[in-house]
């Protein structure tokens, strides 16, 4: 078995010796737990970041780092300028490797990449231009550091492999960091990850990740909680295949990860020019964690995850010996050809599949084999202009030129539908983060559908030398041994504006004809009636079906024009519904004897488990500008959508009955609601009207008091206006 879950807490001994429940001496540490509770490194590292101790419970962080890229750094610089931003505190690294084409909407991808250099020099920010770098690569070439803590607005903000503790969370927690205010959360739980063994040749950092993600996302088992990797397994693993996983960690619902460093890292930074930033992390002598995954990465095989996450994960050589029954739960019986799986394209692109280490294995792979003048096709997008330097100087970018590859720059664009999108019914393998539906770029709406596998660089290269007919890399003889990488920081140092600690406040802002203000919200008033306009049953909701990804990139700096495109993939009926609904709703007020003046109207949606996948603020942020007031959900996918919606002051019911009661068109009544928000209540009375009334019972996740005073003033804007008076 390559990977066993521990759902009972564990102890770990000198960083190496598990003692689990069936142990004996499993009792008497018992004893101690609190004790050793404190002696993971990511109980340190948080309490190091702790701004106030004196509830170990509840925490109030401060970061050392902040990052967002050109999707989201727009509106987080809007929403803190109207807030009273006037420099940003800690170093604010403001990347530009999702808007970096043009060609959608004319000028305005490149206006948001003025208006960040603007603003960089106005309050004192770190501006990396267009395909310099992915902002992850970046932010672990130039800002990871051991015992750091760093807030990306993107949810792959992951260093644990570097010994940083990140977080990727919406766009308002960035800017309660540039306020100077703490990111406020609820101690999380600790889940040891277990390594032992070491890789066969040919696996690679992403099939270690997919089978992790396929044994912990649907159970929940990380969920929310902070994943610490330990044991002997960790030293024999190059750095970039630690990173390689650590990017993943995302996609099994975890908080955050945390890895042991060792001589390794340490080169890492002696390699970055940046060794002052090393320093070793362990466990204490005795830690305890609330669970374990134990992985031997020995038994580890080469995998593919199938369309629609990564946690439907398969071994690639089970799938070759039973294609038919696996094919036909995803709709892809239809890219077989002769018995086999044949794929259209290739990608190995970003912050998990554009690594050094990946683009030479993948070339060793290749060797000099040929793509193919076929259908299919494979390109790759260096994580970053260092590394792009380094296979170009060490002739790897001529190996993969001349096996007919296509090398592009420093972009996410393949990760979310900006680039590389796969033609009507194409099959893509890629070695990038997620194959949600639709993130490629496709439009169901438009009669037009793609599916997306993920799997290691190693067995898309494989995949490439075999046709485009799936084959996994064990089954290659190739050279695959860890390469020699050299760190050359010119590009960085001729091209990107360092200006912390250096705010120029004089400077105006620069604004293009599409960056708008945020409307004006309302507070929360003593009741609130809403229209349910999108009931959405599927297992799981993402990010993506919630706003869009890929086309909607370019208006993610103008609130109004981007609301447009709510829900438009998953129910397309919802925007006319949204739009309509606050004027139902306030007629809806004489049913249930309401106050005109002290009810909120508007809309909300139901969902089973809404907020999977990206950190991005707008899938809530459209709703709220649309006239939403509420989610109701039976569960959250994730801390950072329920977040996005508490600070554009949505209230997160929970709705746990047994029935579904609600449909399209139904009207919601919530009575004094303020004062429940107020009062910190977990449960409120509320009134549904179809053909009649019918009373049911909302939950209120446990909000901090200051959530629950965003919520309502009616938004965090509102909140920090309310605030300065």
């Amino acid at each position: 078995m390559a990977v066993k879950l521990i759902k009972d807490g564990v102890f770990l001994k000198d960083a190496e010796n598990m003692v689990a429940p069936s142990d004996e001496e499993y009792a008497k540490l018992q004893k101690n737990k609190e004790s050793y509770k404190t002696r993971t490194m990511a109980y340190c590292i948080l309490n190091a970041h702790n701004a106030d101790k004196s509830d170990a419970s509840k925490l109030k962080i401060k970061f050392d780092c902040l990052a967002s890229h050109d999707i989201t750094y727009v509106g987080i610089i809007q929403t803190a300028r109207a807030s009273g931003l006037n420099e940003f505190p800690v170093p604010y690294v403001l990347t530009n490797c999702h808007n970096s084409l043009c060609a959608v909407g004319g000028t305005i991808n490149e206006d948001d990449h003025v208006f960040g250099l603007s603003a960089a020099r106005k309050y004192g920010g770190i501006f990396v231009p267009a395909h310099l770098a992915v902002i992850h690569t970046y932010m672990r070439e130039m800002m990871s550091g051991c015992g750091k803590m760093i807030l990306g607005s993107d949810s792959h903000t992951r260093y644990g492999a570097l010994g940083t503790l990140a977080i990727g969370e919406g766009g308002p927690e960035i800017v309660k960091q540039l306020l100077g205010k703490s990111y406020d959360i609820s101690a999380p739980e600790v889940i040891a990850v277990y390594l032992t063994g070491k890789p066969r040749p040919g696996v690679g950092p992403q099939d270690v990740a997919l089978k992790i993600i396929g044994e912990t996302f649907k159970n929940g088992f990380v969920k929310n909680k902070i994943m610490e990797f330990v044991g002997e397994g960790v030293s024999g693993l190059p750095i970039e295949f630690r990173n390689g996983i650590d990017v993943m960690t995302t996609e099994a619902g975890c908080l955050s990860s945390i890895w042991q460093t060792d001589e390794k890292v340490k080169q890492y930074y002696i390699t970055h020019k940046r060794p002052g930033d090393y320093k070793e992390l362990q466990p204490g002598d005795i830690a305890y964690y609330d669970g374990a995954v134990i992985v031997d990465l020995s038994k580890i095989e080469c995998m593919i995850a199938l369309p629609s996450h990564p946690g439907n994960a398969y071994e690639i050589n089970e799938l070759k010996q039973n294609p038919g029954d696996i094919l036909n739960q995803y709709g892809l019986a239809g890219k077989m050809a002769g018995g086999r799986l044949k794929a259209d394209q290739g990608i190995i692109a970003g912050c998990a599949g554009g690594t050094f280490d990946n683009i030479c294995a993948a070339a060793g792979i290749l060797g000099n084999k040929s793509t193919g003048n076929g259908e299919f096709s494979l390109s790759i997008y260096p994580g970053s202009q260092p590394i792009n330097l380094e296979i170009t100087k060490n002739g790897v970018a001529e190996t993969l030129m001349r096996s007919g590859a296509v090398l592009k720059s420093a972009f996410c664009g393949p990760c979310f539908g900006a680039d590389a999108v796969p033609a009507n019914g194409g099959f893509s393998i890629r070695h990038s983060t997620r194959n949600f539906p639709n993130r490629e770029g496709s439009k169901p709406a438009d009669n037009q559908s793609a599916a997306v596998a993920l799997m290691d660089a190693r067995s898309i290269a494989a995949t490439a030398a075999n046709g485009g007919y799936l084959a996994a890399a064990t089954e290659i003889e190739a050279e695959c041994n860890e390469p020699e990488f050299s760190f050359d920081d010119a590009v960085y140092k001729n091209r990107v504006y360092f200006g912390y600690g250096g705010p120029k406040p004089e400077l105006d802002l620069k604004f293009g004809p599409n960056i708008a203000d945020w409307p004006k919200f309302d507070g929360l008033r003593e009741n609130m009636i809403f229209e349910i306009c999108s009931v959405i049953t599927d297992e799981v909701t993402t990010t993506d079906e919630l706003i869009p990804s890929g086309e909607t990139s370019s208006y993610r700096s103008n609130p109004y024009t981007l609301a447009n495109f709510t829900l438009s993939r998953r129910d397309p009926g919802y925007l006319e519904r949204a739009k309509k609904a606050k004027d139902g709703a306030q007629k809806a007020a004489e049913i249930f004897s309401a106050d005109l003046n002290g009810t909120n109207f508007g809309s909300a949606i139901f969902a089973n488990k809404p907020g999977d996948g990206s950190a991005r603020e707008q899938a809530a942020s459209c709703q709220k500008v649309l006239g939403g007031c509420a989610n109701i959900a039976r569960e959250y996918a994730t801390k950072r959508y329920q977040s996005n919606l508490v600070n554009w002051g949505m209230l997160p019911f929970i709705y746990d009955g047994e029935d579904l009661p609600f449909e399209n068109g139904d009207y919601v009544y919530v009575p004094k609601i303020k004062e429940a928000v107020k009062s910190g209540m977990e449960r409120v009375r509320a009134y549904i009207y179809r053909d009649g009334l019918r009373e049911i019972e909302l939950g209120i996740p446990k909000l901090t008091e200051t959530e629950r005073e965003i919520i309502a003033a009616g938004c965090l804007i509102n909140y920090y206006r309310d605030i300065q008076g």
